[in-house]
């Protein structure tokens, strides 16, 4: 957590270095770990080598840069670890050194106990998943002969309010992520003479419009199979309505009770949403431009030309200029493979014995979209047990239960006693 590792901070290098120390300490050769400087950020590949060099290796895989944090939010310092009411608090505690410390902890294990597999594991951690996954993308397509790709930065179980699990998602699909820029120019002025055609007024009233409009719902064989099933598990109203929304995706009630769900409101379409705002360029002066930053996670199977022409819709002013920012990557969902699933399964019940298990769509971009869109078979089978409350993955106070890190590295070293022998 004290490595600061968001972008234009120059620190991944940092943290990957001390990784690859940590690494080689328990018991990886020097030149089995390759640290790869990418423009300000690096990416790091250690590789554990199996028995059959024939085999394809398996991937278990994270990133190392996180969100940024600004101190004067937080309760606590964002970098500075701090244990406390049964958390470690700190930016990245969840999002994603959880993953990568439990990935790294089991490797170092399964080297304590001389363990030989088959194929190969390689552990590759990018240094910019949050940003633009350049480093990703370069990771993809030198892995892209690997049999799967296990990603630490997905999967888990959603813990019920006494503290026990309730269900197992396991990563198998994503949406799109991809970002709009809407803009608005006029020629300026003095600002004593104040004119409707105003940039910022403009924006805002788009802005309004994109709050206010919800795309249609859809739905995958996936999503239903999950809100079946984890309606079943789920006490009280939300599982009322989810297992009322498998039944009938088209009942009003249940999609405006879901949608208003932060947990549950990415399963049901494409979202878009104002993440980032500028305007004007002096007090005392006319805005020239104005823009906002829509960020949106798209359902697998729309195009992102539909989603900005129905932004370009929804705003309803020929003013505005909508631009689609770098290129958004999609990727088709993963077979679930029957040994994915039965190692998946041993693994869960070391845990939480019988514990459902139900593949998910993740609404959030992972690293996984780039070997899914590059043919790797791809899982997020992340071992982070937790509340949905207690998430607070890019926000204020982000923190993982300290009870959750032995189940976590438990289920790893069975997952890949499993599937790498």
């Amino acid at each position: 957590v004290s490595f600061i590792t968001f972008a234009g901070q120059d620190n991944v290098p940092a943290y990957a270095a001390y990784l690859a120390g940590v690494l080689e300490a328990g018991g990886f050769a020097p030149e089995d770990i390759t640290i790869t400087p990418f423009e300000d950020t690096a990416f790091l590949v250690a590789r554990y080598h199996g028995k059959d060099p024939g085999a394809k290796p398996i991937v278990i895989g994270g990133h190392m840069d996180v969100v940024p944090a600004l101190k004067s939010s937080w309760q606590r310092d964002p970098f500075t670890a701090v244990i406390e009411n049964g958390f470690i608090f700190g930016r990245g505690s969840a999002d994603n050194k959880f993953g990568t410390s439990t990935m790294i902890a089991t490797l170092l294990w399964l080297k304590s106990e001389g363990f030989q597999p088959k194929r190969d594991i390689v552990l590759a951690l990018s240094g910019d998943e949050e940003t633009l996954q350049a480093t990703t993308a370069v990771l993809a397509e030198q892995l892209k002969d690997s049999e799967l790709y296990l990603n630490s930065d997905a999967g888990g179980a959603n813990l019920g309010d006494d503290g026990k699990p309730i269900v197992y998602g396991m990563q198998a699909a994503e949406k799109t992520y991809a970002d709009f820029e809407v803009s608005f120019t006029n020629a300026g002025g003095h600002s004593s003479r104040p004119s409707a055609d105003n940039a910022i007024y403009h924006l805002a009233q788009a802005i309004d419009r994109i709050a206010a409009y919800h795309f249609p719902t859809q739905t995958t064989e996936l999503t239903i199979a999950y809100f079946r099933e984890a309606g079943k598990l789920t006490a009280g109203e939300d599982g009322a309505v989810m297992r009322r929304y498998a039944e009938n995706p088209a009942d009003p009630d249940a999609i405006a009770y879901l949608t208003s769900k932060p947990e549950y409101v990415g399963q049901l379409g494409t979202t878009c949403v104002a993440t980032m705002l500028q305007g004007g360029h002096a007090k005392n002066a006319l805005p020239q431009s104005a823009m906002v930053n829509v960020n949106c996670r798209v359902f697998p199977g729309v195009t992102i030309e539909s989603v900005k022409a129905t932004l370009e819709q929804v705003i309803s002013d020929p003013a505005a200029r909508v631009n689609v920012l770098l290129k958004p990557v999609p990727s088709d969902a993963s077979p679930l493979r029957d040994d994915v699933m039965q190692a998946l399964r041993k693994a869960v019940d070391l845990v939480a014995p019988g514990l459902p298990i139900v593949p998910v769509m993740s609404a959030g971009a992972t690293d996984s979209l780039y070997f899914r869109n590059i043919g790797v078979p791809s899982y997020g089978v992340g071992g982070l047990f937790m509340h949905p409350r207690d998430n607070f993955s890019h926000g204020l106070n982000e923190r993982v239960p300290v009870g959750a890190l032995d189940p976590a590295i438990l289920q790893w070293y069975s997952l890949l006693h499993s599937l790498a022998r």
